[in-house]
Formats: C-alpha cells, structure tokens, sequence
C-alpha cells in the first residue's frame, strides 16, 4: 500500500502549522487565556493585564515565539529523509565516477523517494552487468589480439607505443615489453625498406632480410582517435608461407597450361613428320607441301603461345604521355569494331599509349566473343574522381560470381583454347599505371569491364 506523497503530507504539516497558530492566536485574545488572567487577578488579588489589552500585535509576537520551534521540526521532520537520499545519492555518483557500481541504496519506503531509490538500484544493477559484460568482451579481445600471429603496433601522437601484442614484441623487441619506448627507436636497427615504409604512411608489401633469411611482410598503416588523441595503428603480417604457397600453386597451373599446350602442338607436329618422312620414303611428294605447312602452322601458334607468356613476364614499364582522345579513339577503331558511347572528356589523358591500347584491343576482343551482338559492343570514357574510366561493354551472357572471382587471376580460362592472361595482363598494365581494372555484370545481361587509370 503506498503511503501519503510528499507533497500531500507536506501540505497536511503546513495546513497543522497554520491551524495551530490560529488556534494559539485566539487562545492568547479570545478564549481560554484571558479567562485565566481574570480569574487569578481575581483569586489572588493581583492586577495581571490581559492580552486582550496588549493588543493584537503582540498575541502575534507571542504566536510566532511559540510557532517557530514547532516550524523548525516539521522542517526537519520533513527534510531528514530528503538529506539522507542526497547524502546517499552523493556517495553513489562518487562510486560511479571511481567506476565502482556495487553501490546500493537499502529502503523500504513507499513513496516518491522510495521509487526514486528502486530507481538508483536497478541503474546500478544494469551498468554492473554491463560493465561486467564489457570486461569479458574486452578480455576476450585482448586474448584474441595478443595471440594473433600479425604484429600490431598502437603509437600516440609523440612515436611512443602505447600497444604492443605478443607477436610484435617478438618481431622487433626479442620478446620484451615495447610499452613506452618510441617506435623509431626500435626500428633503428631494421632494414631501411622497412623503415622507410613504416614512414610513408602507407600500406606496403615488401621483403626484408630478417636472421639471414628473407622474409616478405604486409604492413596495414592507419591513424585515428583514441580517447580524443591521435594515434597511429600498424599491422604487420607475415606473407612469406602465404605467397610461397601461392607461387607454388601458380607454378604448377603454368605448367598444366603449357603441358597441355605444347602436347596439343608437339603431337601433331611429331605425327605430321612420321607422315611426311613415309611419303618421302614413297616418293610420294605432291602431298609433302601440304604436311609441312600444317607443321608450320602449328610451330607459329606454338611460337605465339610462347610469346604471349613471355611478354607477360616481362612487360616494360610504361611509358606515360599526354593522350589525345579524339585522335586515340581513331587509332583504335583501325583494329577493333565498337560503339562509342557517350562524349569524350575534354582533359587528356596521360598513360602509356601501347600498353593500354593492347589492354582495349584485348578487352574488345573478349566482348565479340562473348557472344552477343556485334553492335552492343561499346566502349566509353569518362573522368570520375580523378581518374579516367575506361568502360568495355557487351550484351553475352555475362560472368557467374565464381568466375568473376578469378577472371583477373594469370592463366585462368575458360575458354577451351584461352590462355589466361588477357584479363590477368589488363590487370598488370593498369596497376603498373597506379590504376585497376573491375568486372561487373549488367544489368538486363552482358559484361561491363572498367579499367581506372590516374590523370
């Protein structure tokens, strides 16, 4: 059952105290205490005056003497439990501020004060189970970072590391604590590769000659704030195993390829020569120019083959000049069909003309055999964020997201007859340009390829 509130049991004090100063007031002019005055004046024959001569005034001065202690403690009696759930409330704020939210408020009231109480405690109870919560998410981060194997290094705005995991106090320190030290410090006796690109800023891929072997690392770079102070987090992860496990695989699927191809060409020839050398035996030579040029025919495509993958393997680095586009465009529709679409960008571009006009040649290829109409093929140029795009598009069937995922891969194919490396080759001219290349589906079908190259 809840009790009177405070505001109704104040008002009930107040409505008393007023009651009772009437009552003392008219019991000093009126009734009862003139009545005494008379009748012990008259008793004791002595000449007492009554209030009633004093006046009104001072029945009032004797209201207020006897009305200010009565005051005083219903003041107190009021506000004593308000001062205890301040003082109890202070104490509480105190606690949280130190972080500690065991602190509760014991009280069995009833009113206002009790559920401001009930209040207090369940607050306390729910930052306790968060904070209780966060503590087992940041322990089970911590364990999860500590034994990650990539090293990660957190610095503050003056170089000194403020993190370190147990991978990155291996790397650089032989095991020890880097909390405190500057990072430049420690890097002092690294390689200069290193130190030069934990400078930059940068995410970088580079090998370093660590304990007399080389080792190839991925350094991840970023600056944020932490607690309204800049600071700089840096990942370094060991790629060694990880790329040579990578060449490996790339190296035998570049022997499965050029297995394949060269049995596809030495069978022919091996057999066509068996046959030419029997009918030279017979004297049979009318039919001999006719084995001899499909032997040459098969030794080109097999010197082309050859080619192509030496010219992947050691493609120049490019050359960038300022690009004409109106002029470019028509040099490149001299050896591909297309449709320009849209206007040309009035600024130039600035690339290596051959490299990327082998890369549009190729693309432009790829999108006729794709499979659709020969005048959905098109070819579009635009600047978009600093950057021009070049956009090959066609009408086929498009990619699956499996093939989309690898068709930028060296020697991935499928084409019965492909090499591989058209799309892989694209990829390796517009990265050496600083770009890339992007491969989407269209909607309504066909293939949309986008090479970026920087202005």
């Amino acid at each position: 059952m809840r009790l009177l509130s405070l505001e109704g049991r104040l008002t009930l004090l107040l409505a008393a105290a007023a009651l009772s100063g009437a009552l003392l007031y008219v019991g000093v002019t009126v009734w009862p205490l003139p009545q005494v005055i008379v009748s012990i004046n008259t008793w004791f024959k002595l000449s007492i005056a009554a209030p009633g001569g004093v006046g009104s005034l001072g029945a009032m001065l004797a209201t207020v003497v006897v009305l200010l202690p009565l005051a005083s403690l219903l003041a107190h009696r009021v506000t004593r439990p308000l001062q205890r759930l301040l003082r109890a409330l202070e104490g509480a704020v105190a606690s949280y501020r130190d972080g500690d939210f065991s602190f509760s408020i014991a009280s069995h009231r009833r009113d206002e004060l009790g559920a401001l109480i009930r209040s207090h405690n369940a607050l306390g109870n729910t930052l306790r189970e968060q904070r209780q919560n966060l503590a087992q998410r940041e322990l089970l981060l911590d364990t999860v970072v500590q034994n990650t194997p990539v090293a990660l290094v957190l610095t503050d705005a003056a170089g000194k590391v403020t993190y370190a995991n147990i991978a990155a106090r291996h790397l650089f320190n032989e095991g020890r604590s880097l909390h405190g030290l500057a990072f430049d410090e420690i890097l002092t006796g690294t390689s200069e590769s290193l130190r030069k690109a934990i400078a930059s800023g940068e995410d970088a891929l580079l090998t370093v000659e660590m304990e007399g072997s080389e080792e190839t690392f991925h350094i991840s770079q970023r600056n944020f704030r932490l607690q309204g102070r800049p600071h700089r987090l840096q990942l370094f992860r060991r790629m060694t195993r990880e790329l040579s496990r990578q060449e490996v695989a790339t190296w035998k699927r570049v022997i499965r390829v050029i297995s394949h191809e060269l049995n596809n060409s030495l069978a022919p020839i091996s057999s066509l020569a068996h046959s030419g050398a029997e009918l030279a035996r017979r004297g049979d030579t009318d039919r001999l120019p006719g084995v001899f040029g499909t032997i040459a025919e098969r030794t080109r495509h097999l010197h082309g083959f050859i080619a192509g993958y030496a010219s992947f393997a050691k493609l120049p680095a490019p050359q960038p000049v300022a690009i004409d586009w109106p002029s470019y465009i028509e040099s490149l529709a001299l050896h591909c069909q297309f449709r320009l679409d849209g206007r040309l960008p009035e600024e130039p571009g600035h690339f290596d003309a051959a490299q990327i006009e082998q890369v549009l040649i190729n693309l432009i290829k790829n999108a006729h055999e794709a499979g659709g109409p020969d005048d959905e093929v098109a070819l579009s140029v635009a600047v978009v964020a600093r950057m021009v795009r070049l956009e090959v598009s066609d009408r086929g069937p498009g990619m699956s997201e499996t093939v989309l995922a690898q068709a930028l891969l060296p020697f991935y194919s499928t084409k019965r007859s492909g090499t591989g490396l058209g799309l892989a080759l694209a990829r390796e001219i517009a990265e050496a340009h600083g770009g890339r290349v992007a491969l989407a589906n269209r909607e309504g079908g066909g293939l949309r390829v986008s090479l970026f190259l920087p202005l």
